[in-house]
């Protein structure tokens, strides 16, 4: 297949790209590179995408709200099969502070594209979607049918958009689209605004460790690889469908420090704030449709996906010691 991979510098789009490469794909990687965060990472993400001796990679520096930018990639690349939408503005509490940045990419930039699929005759559309839609009030382990409603953040809010603009697509010109609900991805080269990468920045480098609230806190973390391979596998036909992509074990932020504590061999020292109000209290994902639909199970456990990050980080800490981390 030939896919095009928006955000393909960024974390989870340069594992999804890397996956395609490795199963023989071509990939057209699309990403603006803006510096909402230390932009030597999406590059060190980038020069691994473009030594691949696997598959073929192309990229282009653009942007996904910019709609001219699109076309004329979409001109020039011939023969696309499918469209994988991971660019997106992340974060729960930045889009507290900045949320009409949020809107351009994850509402507008999704709208582009889908236009785009339907006048370019390209079937097939994968969209990223979040946990954080499931905001508050809601039954665990979460299901993709419950209410999305009350959600807490302009992120949230952001990509519930998109999941709306995906299902009027889908029903007015019969795209295909797999919408995947991503419940806290972690592992190696991650966003630095993510509690384990900061945790992990802080334990090594002996700095205070900033935990808001009481770190009883629960996620369901998963690891990078397992959603990437969950991604490709959502490329499958599948009408329109929302698919949660969770570990199905949620732990607490305590419980993980405890586990970097072990890894890197160093006791944190906690300061803890108040909780944000845009944070929920947990999250858990019921993988049951995943299971069903995509064949998909996680394989990696949080204290092996752990120690993967913390050797990564180890191994280039000559630059990840002095990237940004309280964003």
């Amino acid at each position: 297949m030939k896919i095009l991979i928006t955000g393909s510098a960024g974390f989870i789009g340069w594992k999804v790209a890397e996956r395609a490469l490795n199963d023989g794909h071509t990939v057209v990687g699309v990403d603006n590179l803006c510096d909402s965060y230390d932009v030597r990472l999406k590059k060190w993400r980038l020069e691994q995408l473009s030594n691949s001796d696997q598959g073929h990679f192309a990229f282009y520096h653009a942007d996904i709200s910019d709609l001219t930018a699109l076309e004329n990639i979409f001109r020039k690349e011939h023969g696309l099969d499918a469209v994988i939408n991971l660019a997106a503005r992340a974060g729960v509490r930045q889009s507290v502070k900045n949320p009409h940045i949020y809107y351009a990419t994850n509402v507008t930039g999704v709208l582009n594209l889908l236009d785009l699929c339907t006048r370019y005759g390209i079937g097939k559309f994968v969209q990223a979607s979040t946990s954080s839609l499931y905001g508050v009030g809601i039954e665990q382990p979460f299901r993709e049918d419950a209410k999305t409603d009350n959600v807490l953040s302009p992120y949230a809010a952001s990509k519930k958009a998109a999941e709306v603009l995906c299902y009027t697509y889908h029903y007015l010109y019969h795209l295909d689209i797999s919408v995947l609900r991503y419940f806290t991805v972690f592992g190696p080269a991650g966003r630095p605004d993510m509690s384990y990468f900061r945790f992990i920045q802080w334990i090594a480098e002996e700095k205070p460790l900033t935990v808001f609230g009481d770190g009883e806190q629960k996620r369901d973390f998963t690891f990078v690889d397992d959603i990437a391979d969950g991604t490709i596998r959502a490329l499958k036909p599948l009408g329109y469908e929302i698919i949660n992509l969770g570990s199905n074990h949620p732990i607490s932020l305590k419980h993980m420090i405890e586990l970097l504590e072990d890894l890197i061999g160093k006791k944190a020292r906690i300061v803890h704030k108040t909780e944000h109000p845009a944070d929920v209290r947990s999250t858990w994902a019921d993988i049951s449709k995943a299971e069903r639909l995509l064949g998909w199970k996680p394989r990696v456990n949080l204290e092996d996906g752990l120690a993967i990050a913390v050797r990564w980080y180890t191994e280039n800490r000559h630059w990840t010691r002095d990237i940004k981390t309280n964003l």
